[in-house]
């Protein structure tokens, strides 16, 4: 019996703006995507036929049918190829808050889709990956390669960034019982229907970094509806944070530490939240 343990990362945006909504009804993005180190585990086991199973600590439930972005990804990959050596039942060790805004559910699909690429050993480049995976989500191709990479269009259009102003941040995600949905967050944005020149930039990531030009569109809209939002946002303000916003839609905030002294010191204004101390992930 084969076992393989693949490791399956959140992320964060690093500022987010929410540029026109298209005909297809997709809006056009412009964020920065940083992969943290708050992971879930995906278990593939050899085995006659696909199961998928896991183990959650929250009380939201957790789909396990072919809604599931992991069994999606299984079945994607199974129809690239007539024979495999094998299949796999894959067991999901869930960390990362479900409807966080931190893309759990897409990163355990890229990683399905990369794991099986190798265990099947079908050589297929990152580059077809991430364009099967935009039929599964838009956040897919990101988390194929990870890192730390600007997001574009639907958050298809990927451009690796230099990452060397990240090596020394510490990033405490503060993740509260709220869960926000994502289309909802977009309708209250109302968007115009055009096309609109993205001028859209947010500050260089060269050192010294200016963290008050970045800012996450869906934060006013977000704070309107759910004020205790906004008074953590305002909270980590208030501590040694260089910058404080909400990652994607939400409902995780994060707050930038470049020393763990000082992340550490914030968690504890934040106890009775879920919290999370994390660094980015690098891959060179």
């Amino acid at each position: 019996m084969l076992i393989n343990n693949y490791t399956s990362y959140a992320k964060i945006n690093l500022g987010l703006r929410v540029l026109n909504k298209m005909e297809n009804g997709y809006h056009n993005l412009y964020s920065l995507f940083v992969e943290v180190d708050l992971a879930d585990s995906l278990i593939f086991t050899s085995s006659s036929d696909f199961k998928l199973s896991a183990d959650y600590a929250e009380n939201i439930p957790l789909p396990l049918d072919t809604t599931n972005l992991i069994s999606q990804a299984y079945m994607l990959m199974r129809s690239e190829v007539d024979l495999v050596p094998s299949e796999y039942a894959i067991h999901l060790k869930k960390v990362i808050p479900l409807g966080s805004g931190l893309g759990g559910g897409s990163s355990n699909a890229a990683t399905t889709l990369n794991a099986l690429n190798e265990l099947w050993k079908l050589n297929l480049s990152q580059k077809y990956l991430e364009n099967i995976g935009t039929k599964l989500g838009a956040d897919i191709p990101f988390f194929i390669k990870g890192g730390l990479q600007l997001a574009e269009g639907t958050g298809e259009k990927l451009t690796p960034q230099n990452d060397h102003a990240l090596r020394e941040l510490i990033f405490l995600l503060i993740a509260p019982p709220i869960h926000i949905s994502t289309s909802e967050a977009y309708c209250a944005l109302n968007k115009p229907l055009l096309p609109v020149e993205n001028n859209s930039k947010f500050a260089s990531l060269s050192k010294p970094v200016n963290w008050q030009l970045f800012d996450n569109d869906f934060e006013k809209v977000i704070r309107k509806t759910y004020p205790e939002i906004g008074d953590i946002i305002d909270n980590l303000h208030n501590t040694e944070a260089l910058y404080a916003g909400l990652s994607g839609s939400g409902s995780t905030v994060f707050g930038v530490f470049n020393n763990l002294q000082s992340a550490n010191s914030a968690r504890d204004d934040f106890l009775h939240y879920q919290t999370f101390l994390t660094f980015p992930v690098f891959h060179s």
